[in-house]
Order: structure tokens, then sequence, then C-alpha cells
């Protein structure tokens, strides 16, 4: 199967299935509407906590869509096919991930600027924090692919996936809280947004075959 046809075809079955999206973004904008009861609804407050609000529910609704990557492939023999086609294992998993934060990365992306509003963000920050996101979600995708292999076919393979990317999202969450910290102080957010870059990139490279790797042992 060619590389562009397998992210149409996740996407026009994501676009059947709109309702999972849609219940990941609202998870999103829930959870973190659930901060200010918590801690108070002090404006100066809320702003602070703003940027690692806003980074750990993306997370933790990125980690709920994880569980699904290859399941259904794996479930309906697709991913055997896909395995045994002239396109690589590796080049696959990249089009799955790819097609996986079109439809849950940039949703996020999309509605994160809705909860710094809310959380009385600077708007000077906006840009960072969207930058911040565009480098980081992709890197949380191609992570979760790793997981979302290694436990395909395991039993309560939803709650192993946490334990197994969790450690491996600190970093990015690490540097996407601190490019906005840096935002909102007025400090220089170019060496954050970088490292962010340089995560991805290396995600880019590791990722693909560590999970084409798992998904090969699922195969077998």
């Amino acid at each position: 199967m060619h590389f562009v046809e397998i992210i149409k075809r996740d996407l026009r079955l994501a676009l059947r299935q709109r309702s999972d999206a849609a219940m990941i973004v609202l998870f999103f904008v829930l959870t973190a509407a659930l901060f200010p009861f918590g801690v108070g609804p002090e404006a100066n407050q809320l702003a602070a906590i703003a940027p690692g609000v806003i980074w750990v529910t993306a997370l933790l609704a990125v980690l709920l869509s994880l569980e699904r990557l290859f399941l259904a492939d794996y479930e309906d023999g697709s991913l055997e096919l896909m395995a045994l086609s002239r396109v690589p294992l590796e080049l696959t998993l990249i089009a799955k991930v790819l097609a996986h934060w079109l439809t849950t990365g940039l949703p996020l992306i999309a509605a994160a600027p809705l909860i710094a509003i809310l959380f009385n963000m600077p708007s000077e920050a906006l840009p960072t924090l969207i930058a911040a996101m565009l480098l980081g979600t992709p890197t949380l995708s191609l992570i979760g692919s790793i997981g979302a292999a290694l436990t395909l076919g395991a039993r309560r393979g939803g709650i192993l996936i946490p334990l197994l990317v969790l450690p491996l999202y600190i970093p990015t969450l690490i540097f996407g809280v601190s490019a906005v910290d840096a935002a909102l102080g007025g400090f220089p957010v170019r060496p954050h947004l970088m490292m962010l870059g340089a995560i991805l990139l290396i995600s880019l490279v590791v990722s693909p075959l560590a999970g084409a790797a798992g998904l090969r042992q699922a195969n077998e």
C-alpha cells in the first residue's frame, strides 16, 4: 500500500468516526477546565499554571487515542498485508503516525488557544504556545506509536501504553512548558523551540525503527 494511500485511508476512517476525535478534544478542554475549580479563579495564578495545564492535558489526550493506532488494522489483517507490501514497514508507520497527528494533534493545537484565553494567558505568548505544540505534538504521536506497537495484541494494552511512553514524554513536556514560560517572562524562546525540534528529529529516526520492530513481533 502506497504511503499517501495509507494516510488517505486512515483519514477517511477517522472522518467516519468523527466522534472519536471529538471526544479527544472534549477531554482536553474539560480536563483543563477543571483546574480553576481546584486552584481558584485568581487570574494571575491561572495564567502562571496555564502552560503546564495545557501541555499535561494535551499529553493525556494523546494517550487516550494511542491504543487504536494499529489495533483495527491488526484485528482485520490489514497490518499483515502492510508488512508484506513493497513499502517498508517503517514508512507505513510514519504514514499512520502522520494521519494520527492530523486527526488528534492538530485539533488539540486548534483548541489550545481557547484554553489559554480561559486561563488569562497573555496574547503575546500564544504564538510561542502554538509553535511549541506544532513541534511537540508530532513527537507525542511518534513516541506513542512505539508503545502502541509493543503492546499490540497484549491484554490490557491500554494500561501498558502509558507506563511505556510517559517517561519518554517528559523531555517534550519540559521544553514545551519552558518555551511558553520563557515567552511569558520575556526571555528568549528559541533555545526551547530548538530543543523541541531536536527531540522531534530524533523521534522521527528512532520511533519508526522501534515501532516497526514491535509490529513485526505482533504479526509473528
